[in-house]
């Protein structure tokens, strides 16, 4: 008999197949979450990462216990910067470390290969874990990541990750339009500004694009079902 995966969520609880169920980690990376990374260089308070970098390993290692598919998610470009297009791309007006980096040559934020682009310790992928380059905000802006959810049957989304407002609510509404189910772990999320922002951001998924929940009822719907999937005990 298949399991049910009942999550606790607003603005009502969503009923899913762990095996049709991802957990998606949204840029956990040093420039958005450490000291001296690209949010703390241009002034943004990233003094709530260490709470959110524990919730989001929390939400992620009740995934791992439970089976659910993990999929992390990481953004930047390569040292040539060729993702980014050329300097009349509105990247490059929009992008605030582009931008730092245009005035600062000397700076490398989110560049592939370094420190500000890697994954934070804690949320440091599994082998078999896939990672899904992306090059904008949207983790499926120009990624394979659709067509790997497709493949493997998936049609619910965990989210957790940064920002709140930027690439998780891009990320949220991108597979709400793509008929999927998404589902924001919100204080597993970190929004860049003010908390209005993030209170913005909530509004939007549970009115219109999506779910939320916290992590102590998405880990405790997981642990539950890691319990029922554990084989008996042999006397």
């Amino acid at each position: 008999m298949t399991d049910t995966l009942t999550l606790p969520a607003e603005p009502e609880a969503l009923d899913t197949r762990p095996e049709q169920t991802a957990l998606v980690v949204i840029d956990m990376q040093n420039d958005y979450l450490s000291p001296g990374g690209y949010l703390d260089r241009l002034g943004f308070d990233i003094s709530g990462s260490p709470a959110v970098i524990e919730r989001a390993a929390a939400v992620l290692g009740a995934a791992r216990q439970a089976g659910l598919m993990v999929v992390h998610v990481q953004n930047g470009w390569s040292p040539g910067l060729a993702e980014a297009g050329p300097a009349s791309s509105p990247m490059w007006h929009k992008s605030n470390p582009l931008k730092y980096m245009r005035a600062h040559p000397e700076v490398q934020l989110l560049i592939r290969g370094t420190w500000g682009h890697a994954i934070v310790e804690p949320l440091a992928p599994l082998p078999g874990e896939p990672v899904i380059d992306k090059p904008r905000y949207g983790a499926f802006a120009g990624t394979p990541l659709e067509l790997m959810l497709r493949a493997h049957g998936i049609t619910t989304l965990i989210f957790v990750g940064v920002n709140t407002n930027v690439c998780v609510e891009t990320a949220v509404r991108d597979a709400f339009h793509r008929e999927f189910f998404a589902l924001m772990v919100a204080d597993a999320t970190a929004q860049a500004g003010p908390q209005y922002i993030f209170d913005a951001s909530v509004f939007n998924i549970q009115k219109f694009f999506g779910w939320t929940c916290s992590t102590a009822q998405v880990v405790e719907a997981l642990n539950g079902l890691a319990q029922r999937r554990k084989p008996a005990e042999v006397e």
